[in-house]
């Protein structure tokens, strides 16, 4: 481990890694899980503690995998479940896992595996839990379909409920489950944004003719979305007036392909693009920023505040950094926005080199106090 301005470091991963995820339901600690992506090797599973203390991050449990880990979420309500897609000999798979008891042994025991996502024959996007609170339901997205699963850990079963086609739309990429409103989620194809109803899956409102990359609800605002789009960068939309964006962002120099609201100051937003590029903007909406007052035409690129941005990645940021540094930083553990602040920095830093990415020389989290 190590600590200063180039951030905080873990090193303990032996492969690759392209999942990182918060384990929010952890309570009084801030843990990830990070998952490898070895073609030939044993991937593994990290638990991995940010000691406060100590200013480091410690390795609490390594587990291991048997397939390259290509999505990766954490349970919102259980601190030992998560779920993963993976690749196989076979195709695509999916899975929801448990953590045992470790009660301070030095080698981890094997995962649990508590059961399989095993309707998909297409290729399985990401795997989707209701990010408020209990909830029974899962869901998963491949190229072709979307899955409701009711699932039952204690008897370690999952039934699909629900099952809805993509029809003619171009394939699914992914998607973004409404925190506001378990009945809904947002699905993006290259080139549309339709949302779903998960009583009927029926498709409903709908945003056209861009190619969207990724997609995130706003945690405190209902019907607000944020997308991630390769020709205008960042658009904050709301749902029940699709004339117009609320707002412009400008994104990234090239391809935007990743959003982020932090989960308690949803005006922060994280992007990462194809320019090898991470920002950290403020973008405040409201009641003020749409109806009337919208343009007649379409609306005009606003500059908003870029609180920072990271540039000294030499690969681009493609899927494999989803974002998931944003909702790491949980505000808990943050006594102020500047506190906030200072920890989405260093965990990208940490970030950067959990992906073997070289050392970097970004702001030192000083210059930010300062200021």
């Amino acid at each position: 481990m190590q600590g200063g301005s180039s951030g905080i470091v873990y090193g303990g991963l032996k492969y690759q890694a392209r999942c990182i995820a918060d384990v929010r339901a952890a309570a009084g600690s801030t843990t990830f899980l990070a998952g490898t992506l070895s073609l030939k090797e044993e991937n593994e599973v990290h638990l991995i503690r940010f000691s406060p203390a100590e200013s480091e991050l410690v390795c609490d449990g390594l587990f291991y995998h048997p397939n390259e880990i290509w999505d990766l979420k954490s349970c919102p309500f259980d601190h030992r479940v998560f779920s993963t897609v993976y690749t196989s000999g076979e195709g695509y798979g999916a899975s929801v896992w448990k953590i045992p008891e470790l009660h301070g042994q030095s080698n981890s025991p094997p995962l649990e595996q508590l059961f399989t996502l095993d309707e998909h024959t297409g290729k399985i996007r990401c795997v989707l839990w209701w990010p408020l609170g209990k909830h029974d339901k899962l869901i998963s997205i491949d190229d072709r379909n979307i899955f409701l699963w009711n699932i039952d850990a204690s008897n370690k079963s999952a039934k699909v409920m629900q099952k809805g086609s993509a029809d003619m739309l171009p394939n699914l990429r992914g998607g973004s489950w409404d925190p506001h409103d378990h009945n809904s989620i947002a699905a993006i194809t290259d080139s549309s944004l339709h949302c779903w109803d998960l009583r009927s899956m029926k498709k409903s409102n709908a945003i056209e003719h861009a190619h969207f990359r990724d997609v995130d609800y706003n945690p405190k605002k209902q019907h607000l979305i944020t997308i991630a789009e390769d020709e205008f960068g960042i658009r904050l939309w709301d749902l029940r007036m699709l004339k117009y964006p609320l707002k412009n962002l400008p994104g990234h120099s090239h391809w935007t392909w990743a959003v982020r609201h932090n989960p308690e100051h949803d005006q922060l937003i994280l992007s990462a693009g194809t320019d090898s590029t991470v920002n950290l903007w403020f973008a405040k909406v409201g009641t003020d920023d749409s109806g009337p007052e919208s343009p007649p035409g379409s609306p005009t690129r606003e500059e908003e505040p870029l609180l920072n941005s990271y540039t000294d990645y030499e690969d681009s940021i493609y899927e494999k950094m989803k974002l998931h540094v944003l909702s790491v930083v949980r505000a808990h553990n943050s006594t102020s926005l500047l506190d906030f602040l200072l920890a989405i920095l260093y965990t990208v830093l940490w970030y950067m080199e959990l992906m073997r990415w070289p050392d970097s020389t970004a702001c030192d989290p000083r210059t930010i106090a300062s200021q």
